[in-house]
């Protein structure tokens, strides 16, 4: 049985299209994912060839803790915009939150000297399977100098987390402490899905460090996004993982 065919673009579609890209990037940008994914869907089914439509579903559904579907637009959209900043580092943080550092490694290429795709790659070179953790430490200490690091609250967080990472692999569980409390001085500039992602690294630097519950307490921020942020659904793997080894 054939598809029925789906409709070519009209021209009321040069008023509207526009309109729901901005509702789902303005949805998105204020963490209403849902609404962000009931908006671009349709968008996706019909447009699903245009570059920005796929990259900007890309961005959506990894926020939405589906970063396989994620790493597979933005993998599309960056062959037609192979430099671009938000595929580049989207595609990183795809593969370093599937676990897959290699892979991180290559799309890492696209824009090597880009402070948020190193540290995306750091993420992954720490934490990821196939990473390598000195490689990992080595990012982090060459960005804590880099200008653009002080132009985001998001990106001196996440830069302080990993280094606690680091901190964690090296032995000094003070200095975890110390480091995640300066990571905690930009909570209340984050964003909820931002909060729930340091969260995320900060448990990851809390475990590595072998620091008990009650440690946990002197890191506040908190995985306090919605259930289906791609922070909330690490940390559910990172538990998953300590449940094993338990």
């Amino acid at each position: 049985m054939e598809k029925p065919a789906v409709p070519g673009p009209s021209s009321g579609d040069v008023w509207r299209v526009p309109l729901a890209v901005w509702r789902a990037r303005r949805a998105l940008d204020r963490g209403e994912l849902e609404r962000a994914r009931e908006l671009v869907s349709p968008l996706l089914g019909r447009f699903g060839s245009i570059t920005f439509i796929r990259k900007l579903a890309a961005e959506i559904l990894y926020a939405s803790a589906d970063p396989l579907s994620a790493a597979m637009l933005f993998e599309q959209a960056a062959k037609k915009l192979p430099r671009d900043h938000a595929i580049a580092v989207g595609l990183v943080a795809s593969y370093a939150a599937l676990n897959r550092a290699g892979d991180a490694r290559r799309a890492s290429g696209r824009l090597p000297d880009d402070v948020d795709v190193r540290l995306a790659l750091a993420w992954a070179e720490l934490v990821a399977t196939g990473g390598d953790p000195q490689a990992g430490a080595r990012i982090v200490r060459d960005t804590a100098g880099d200008p653009e690091l002080a132009r985001s609250p998001e990106r001196r967080a996440m830069h302080r987390a990993l280094a606690a990472i680091v901190a964690a692999r090296n032995g000094h569980a003070d200095l975890v402490r110390a480091t995640l409390r300066e990571a905690e001085a930009f909570r209340e500039r984050l964003g909820a899905a931002d909060r729930a992602f340091i969260g995320y690294l900060g448990g990851v630097a809390l475990r590595e460090a072998g620091l008990t519950d009650d440690a946990r307490a002197t890191f506040a921020v908190a995985m306090d996004a919605s259930p289906g942020s791609i922070g909330a659904a690490l940390a559910r793997r990172e538990r998953a993982k300590g449940d094993l080894r338990g």
